[in-house]
């Protein structure tokens, strides 16, 4: 099992040695933007994908925020899922296991399904040089991955497009947030989906089901120990930490889940 954590864009392999993480995760451009993907590593896309490849480092990528194809918005869904095909393409050039890219919503008042329906016309039209992994999310009425309920259904939708090279990122602080207990989550979320590919470990700032995204730095919050670290036991996939702080805080909760998992 891999631990490592988000890291900075500009020398992941630096980041990697700094908080001991054996698989790291980054943004290829600011993720609150629209702008196109961008390798900041010195040489570009192939110079990361060597150094990585010799430091023997799994790399995901992040897409950006903004990214939500299940919108019923034109001026939102469209440039998404451009947006979405060069973060894939991006991520493939440097060599990355997959791309992980939130589940979106729908506007008020618009039904669920027809969320599910844009993610399948999406998928159907997405080319996948690697794998697209969707997020749950923590909140938000009418988010497409807010619970295990909603994330059958919008599998339903990834069935219907086509599976390869689609999986799943479990993030511990959303589920915690959106109402699902941890024990026995993995096996809730692997009936709905067959498969989790990363999970993204991070303490709650809020309480249970609060639905707030507000990540804390581990044993710090308020997710029990114990059903953190069951999520990463039986999912058995690279965990990531997404926790604030940097180098000192970070490297002290990849060392904080060593230590417990073994």
């Amino acid at each position: 099992m891999r631990i490592g954590s988000h890291v900075e864009a500009e020398d992941p392999i630096a980041g990697a040695k700094a908080r001991g993480a054996d698989v790291v995760q980054l943004f290829l451009g600011a993720p609150q933007a629209w702008k196109d993907p961008e390798v900041l590593y010195p040489g570009g896309a192939e110079a990361l994908r060597e150094a990585a490849a010799e430091a023997d480092l799994p790399i995901v990528v992040h897409a950006p925020y903004r990214i939500n194809v299940a919108s019923t918005n034109n001026r939102i869904r469209i440039p998404s899922r451009t947006l979405l095909q060069k973060q894939v393409n991006a991520a493939a050039e440097i060599g990355a296991i997959g791309l992980v890219v939130h589940g979106g919503h729908v506007e008020a008042g618009t039904p669920l399904e027809k969320g599910y329906d844009n993610w399948r016309k999406c998928l159907e039209k997405l080319e996948r040089p690697t794998a697209v992994f969707i997020e749950n999310t923590a909140g938000g009425d009418g988010a497409m991955a807010r619970g295990v309920e909603r994330i059958a259904g919008l599998w339903e939708a990834v069935r219907a497009a086509g599976e390869d090279n689609v999986g799943f990122c479990l993030d511990t602080c959303h589920a915690w947030a959106s109402g699902e207990q941890l024990v026995g989550l993995v096996d809730r979320v692997k009936a709905a989906t067959g498969r989790v590919d990363v999970v993204h470990v991070n303490d709650s700032r809020d309480a249970f089901d609060s639905g707030a995204d507000r990540h804390a730095n581990l044993g710090q919050g308020h997710i029990p120990a114990d059903d953190l670290l069951a999520v990463i036991r039986d999912a058995v996939a690279p965990a990531v930490v997404e926790t604030p702080g940097a180098e000192v805080e970070q490297s002290a909760d990849i060392a904080w889940l060593r230590e417990r998992l073994g």
